[in-house]
């Protein structure tokens, strides 16, 4: 029997390769039993919605991208604020940008839910320090 650190993960990232690398990497380290992917803040948005509305299980940890087209990793982080799942606050939610705007940084501090700010891609180093 595998055994893996977390039940359920969702990667929200538009770019099909980063999401193939994270997703392998989750995969090699035994990291999530259920690897969700979305591409899009919106299908992530739909997707919990539809968990909340199901009452099913919210992932547990979330590794969000910031730069996406339409909306934003920021935008998703608003929405998510306004979910109405009972465990929401238990919700790990990992930024995972390439991004080296300070400003980005500074931004994430506001979204209690966000416990860390990682570069692409995922490692293994990454992982064990979730």
């Amino acid at each position: 029997m595998q055994s893996f650190k977390y039940k359920k993960v969702l990667l929200i990232d538009d770019n099909f390769i980063d999401n193939m690398i994270n997703e392998k990497i989750l995969i090699v380290n035994k990291f999530a039993e259920q690897i969700i992917i979305k591409l899009s803040c919106e299908s992530a948005i739909i997707y919990l919605q539809k968990l909340e509305k199901d009452n099913e299980e919210f992932p547990e940890i979330i590794f969000l991208d910031i730069r996406m087209p339409v909306k934003t990793g920021f935008d998703f982080l608003v929405e998510f604020q306004d979910l109405q799942s009972f465990n929401k606050e238990a919700i790990k939610i990992v930024i995972l940008s390439s991004s080296l705007d300070p400003t980005d940084h500074k931004k994430v501090i506001e979204f209690n839910n966000v416990t860390d700010f990682l570069g692409k891609p995922l490692t293994t180093a990454m992982l064990k320090s979730i």
